[in-house]
């Protein structure tokens, strides 16, 4: 990779540190957003609601919306629209206004990494794309694993705002960076709406972002239910799951980083398949690691963890090598990201109906496990597909 491509990728990357950043920690400022407009934490809460689903709805439109000629502005807009929506998010005098401008935020961060993602893969030879997507992914992993502990920490002792600060003045670093460094992207074809929504009939596209959705549905629906699995009397009643979350948190960065050179030695369909018979092991292997011990359930955790984050890279990177010379491969990126949280929300409503019905926790881990091994399933016909 050339030195100007590779600052490029990182410069992307640091970006999506904060976007990783952006998208969890106003889960930890619930409390002190509340006190401060004096709103309860359930409707505080609704935050997080308007920034996940702006990203997970909102920002595949706009990418649609987007023309492939200019797909360097477009990256850049996106970024400066994700910088302006959190500086105005730390100066907002009402919640309404914070609302407004956390979903606004949700959109920019949606574009901005479906976009990064691509560009990333247009500036990188072909043979060191999995890399340069894995250092993005890997980024905001960080962002969420190590980001979101620090600027809860300064939002302790320098208010909420503090936080948004912080995420917009990495994200200014990101874009003066960028709008410096970043070289002119190859214009992709320019595609009415109509014919960039084909990707929806194609079969390809449609069975990568399927996998996705089930995983989803399996990693981060059982990732909700973390805390009453680890808490109940046939795990042990454990106190506090915080250094499972951080085990977690941390296998998460490890793989998403170590998945990239993988990718770019083997056939990426064949890496999703490998990381989703993994996922299935680690979280049906869940129950029976914590009904021995509290402590090994670690080591699954932490596999569920590394090969949850890293699945995206092989996944994005197959989207784009496959779409971007029909000029959608943001687009496919955007929709595998809506993929991701779509999957998140309908696990972690499959999970409160488990829970409803009062059946024991483990069957939340094997549920998910379940999942994990449809997407499998499902992986192993897209790969026999391709032999063929």
């Amino acid at each position: 990779m050339a030195d100007q491509p590779r600052i490029s990728v990182y410069l992307i990357a640091l970006g999506a540190f904060a976007l990783g950043m952006a998208s969890y920690v106003t889960a930890g400022l619930i409390p002190l957003i509340g006190d401060a407009f004096s709103v309860s934490d359930a409707t505080a809460a609704q935050l997080v609601t308007a920034f996940t689903l702006a990203y997970g709805l909102g920002s595949p439109v706009v990418v649609a919306l987007l023309p492939g000629h200019r797909q360097r502005l477009g990256l850049l807009l996106a970024l400066a629209v994700f910088i302006v929506a959190n500086i105005a998010s730390a100066l907002a005098t009402n919640f309404v206004s914070l609302a407004v401008w956390r979903a606004v935020a949700g959109v920019g961060a949606g574009v901005y990494l479906a976009m990064g993602i691509a560009a990333a893969a247009a500036i990188t030879p072909e043979a060191q794309r999995g890399k340069a997507i894995a250092i993005i992914m890997g980024s905001m992993a960080s962002g969420t694993v190590l980001g979101v502990p620090i600027s809860l920490l300064l939002a302790e002792r320098l208010g909420w705002a503090s936080a948004m600060w912080l995420i917009a003045g990495l994200g200014c670093i990101a874009y003066a960076g960028l709008h410096t460094k970043l070289p002119a992207l190859p214009s992709t074809p320019v595609l009415s709406l109509v014919r960039k929504l084909a990707i929806l009939k194609n079969p390809h596209a449609m069975a990568i972002l399927a996998v996705s959705l089930l995983a989803a549905i399996a990693s981060l629906g059982m990732y909700t239910f973390i805390a009453p699995f680890m808490a109940a009397s046939e795990s042990g009643t454990v106190q506090s799951i915080t250094g499972y979350l951080w085990v977690w948190g941390i296998g998460g960065v490890l793989g998403s980083f170590l998945v990239g050179p993988l990718v770019d030695k083997f056939i990426a369909p064949v890496i999703t398949l490998a990381i989703m018979l993994l996922l299935s092991i680690a979280l049906i292997s869940l129950p029976f690691a914590v009904s021995i011990h509290p402590m090994l359930t670690l080591l699954p955790i932490a596999l569920w963890g590394a090969v949850g984050w890293a699945l995206q890279v092989p996944q994005n990177n197959e989207l784009v090598r496959t779409r971007q010379a029909h000029g959608d491969g943001n687009l496919a990126v955007a929709l595998n990201e809506s993929a991701l949280y779509l999957g998140s929300a309908l696990g972690a409503a499959s999970g409160g109906v488990l829970l409803a019905f009062h059946l024991p926790v483990a069957s939340l881990a094997i549920g998910a496990g379940a999942v994990a091994a449809i997407g499998a399933a499902t992986q192993l016909i897209i790969v026999m597909r391709i032999k063929r």
